[in-house]
């Protein structure tokens, strides 16, 4: 078993293992009741409004951690399980998501940067994989092929990097809104800090995934697969 092997089985049990963390500490933390009594809902609504963003519309989505900000259409999505619920993890990740409309508003950069990259990523998503195949396939052929499949992979490997500091820095900007505006004390602020950090964690481990990845079929194009 070659390296490439060892390191891409560990970031996948990694990667298991953070995603499993994740759902335990969210489950825990969302039984964990707001001192402030507000829901998801009002916490959105009340960060967006204290930061003078009156064109966001927060909305209840379906299913569970599908919590997300559309720049598109101007909406915080928060999903059934934190819309209405007064949790810590819910106060938590509803002022997470309006983190996002925060950099959105203040132009923040890397959100610029990836947002720029999502028609690119679109597209690449749709055929890489295909792409990727017909390259392996046709390598003593046709090589060419498998490395516009790899550059089309290292778009997608280059947007899984950049939503990294998107994420963190909504994060901090969550964390930094809920301790000045009361809505947790200081024992819950902890927790939602803990609660932050872990969905972080997943963001790190799919870069590095994609990272892995990317590697493997470069190493296969330049003729070095043991």
């Amino acid at each position: 078993m070659n390296m490439y092997w060892i390191l891409f089985i560990g970031i996948t049990i990694a990667s298991w293992l953070v995603q499993a963390n994740l759902k335990r500490k969210f489950k825990n933390y969302s039984q964990i009741p707001l001192p402030s009594g507000m829901t998801g809902v009002d916490v959105a609504r009340k960060m967006l409004r204290e930061n003078g963003i009156n064109d966001v519309e927060v909305i209840s989505t379906p299913g569970m951690l599908t919590d997300h900000f559309n720049p598109l259409n101007k909406t915080v999505n928060l999903s059934e399980g934190v819309y209405n619920s007064c949790s810590i993890a819910a106060a938590a990740v509803a002022a997470h998501e309006c983190g996002h409309a925060v950099q959105h508003a203040q132009a923040y950069a890397p959100l610029k940067m990836r947002s720029a990259l999502v028609p690119v990523v679109s597209f690449a998503s749709k055929w890489v994989m295909w792409i990727l195949l017909a390259g392996m396939l046709m390598l003593n052929v046709f090589p060419e092929l498998l490395w516009v499949g790899i550059a089309l992979f290292a778009v997608t490997t280059l947007f899984s990097f950049i939503t990294l500091p998107v994420e963190i820095n909504a994060s901090k900007r969550a964390l930094v809104w809920l301790n000045a505006a009361g809505i947790t004390t200081r024992d819950t602020h902890e927790q939602a800090q803990d609660a932050l950090k872990s969905a972080a964690y997943t963001y790190v481990m799919a870069a590095l995934g994609s990272l892995a990845t990317l590697l493997y079929y470069i190493m296969i194009a330049m003729g070095r697969r043991s």
